[in-house]
């Protein structure tokens, strides 16, 4: 249900949005970098308000809220218009301003907090199966996040763009509000029942280590804490700009766009089955070494971008990219939980989806910049291998204790 405020689902808005708001496409790049940007400063708040009011009232609040700022997104040009017909000035100077605040909205409802809260919820419900629900629940959105696009884009054919955003404002803000109003609880216990599903004889016969709980600045001051938010957004930094110049950075290996587009097919594959294993081996290991695999395939991928121009590099980056993005979706589910604690588990992931939607944004002008001023991707390809070097490094030096077992 996150689907309309992430980077795939806004995306295929575009070309209708350019026109109907008069922006060029830079402009609505920019409007939708500052609006990510803006929202990330946020997020933590949002954290503190699902450890504070539970899981329920805040995915309620925020499909509400995401269904709103869709129907704002649909209602700008009926607002520019006029204000600037009445003025004289270009439509531009109006639809920039309200654009940028309904990306604003979509990315802080939809990426952040739905995104977050709804994830958050399963590492409540479960404790020793923990690995293996996020697992599943990665099935689900990496099928969903595949489909998205083309969805989107019948609707729009079918409906124009306008209805096609008043249809999804109506699933997200009405229909799926309302079933998780009816259907989602906070924590097991508020419901007086055990994680997993236990019962009270079965928590004694097979108990469970728990973490001590850990507040937001205690966490901060941890240094397992960057290290693996570091590592999550260097994904996002260089995933979502990649994934963002796609064509472009296959047309400079010589290749197509089709052969561009055709990248996300096996990509898709390798990184969904990469997280169901590790996912299912995480319930019984260390996060370490799974933390270290993941850099170590993004060092991979990034091979592969260098060489992309070979058959053998495409493959590389297919299989680096992929099984990272995996390890990824594994370790954004369960590290902070597994190290932190239930207790402050909102407002501590809330300042990590701060960090990596502020790389997100960022990625793709980076990679914009690193083509204008040297006139290829590969520098950027370089600083990124650079940078996550260094926290293959730093993840192999830094300890990373077992959580530590309350009385």
């Amino acid at each position: 249900m996150s689907v309309p405020g992430q980077t795939m689902g806004m995306a295929v808005f575009t070309d209708p949005l350019m026109d109907a708001f008069d922006l060029s496409r830079t402009q609505l790049s920019t409007a939708y970098f500052f609006g990510t940007v803006g929202s990330a400063f946020f997020l933590t708040r949002g954290g503190r308000w699902f450890d504070r009011f539970g899981a329920r009232t805040v995915i309620v609040g925020a499909s509400l809220a995401l269904g709103s700022a869709l129907v704002f997104i649909s209602l700008i040009d009926f607002a520019a218009l006029p204000l600037a017909a009445a003025t004289g000035a270009a439509v531009g100077w109006f639809s920039f301003p309200l654009i940028m605040l309904g990306y604003f909205g979509v990315r802080f409802a939809g990426q952040g907090i739905l995104t977050s809260a709804s994830r958050n919820v399963l590492l409540l419900w479960f404790e020793r199966r923990r690995g293996l629900v996020s697992g599943m629940r990665g099935i689900f959105v990496s099928l969903g996040f595949s489909l998205a696009p083309l969805l989107l884009a019948f609707m729009i054919d079918g409906f124009g763009w306008r209805g096609a955003l008043w249809v999804l404002a109506g699933v997200v803000g009405v229909l799926f509000a309302g079933f998780a109003l009816l259907l989602v609880r906070d924590t097991p216990e508020s419901c007086g029942l055990l994680p997993d599903g236990d019962s009270a004889e079965q928590a004694a016969a097979s108990p469970t280590l728990r973490v001590v709980d850990r507040t937001l600045h205690q966490a901060a001051a941890d240094p397992v804490f960057w290290i693996y938010s570091l590592a999550l957004a260097v994904h996002s930094v260089f995933i979502t700009a990649v994934t963002f110049h796609i064509v472009s950075v296959f047309e400079e290996a010589g290749r197509g766009r089709v052969e561009a587009l055709g990248y996300f097919f096996p990509a898709a594959i390798v990184s969904t089955s990469v997280n169901l294993l590790v996912s299912w081996l995480a319930d019984r290991h260390r996060l370490k070494p799974f933390l270290i695999l993941m850099l170590s395939a993004f060092l991979v991928g990034t091979l592969g971008l260098y060489r992309l121009d070979a058959t053998w590099g495409f493959w590389l980056m297919v299989l680096g990219l992929g099984s990272g993005g995996g390890l990824w979706g594994m370790l954004s589910n369960l590290s902070f939980v597994r190290f932190f604690g239930r207790r402050h588990l909102g407002e501590i992931t809330g300042l990590n989806t701060s960090i990596t939607v502020f790389a997100s944004a960022i990625g793709p002008l980076l990679f914009s910049l690193g083509l204008d001023l040297f006139g290829s991707y590969r520098p950027a390809y370089a600083l990124c291998a650079f940078v996550v070097a260094g926290l293959l490094v730093a993840a192999v030096v830094i300890r990373q204790p077992d959580p530590q077992v309350s009385s």
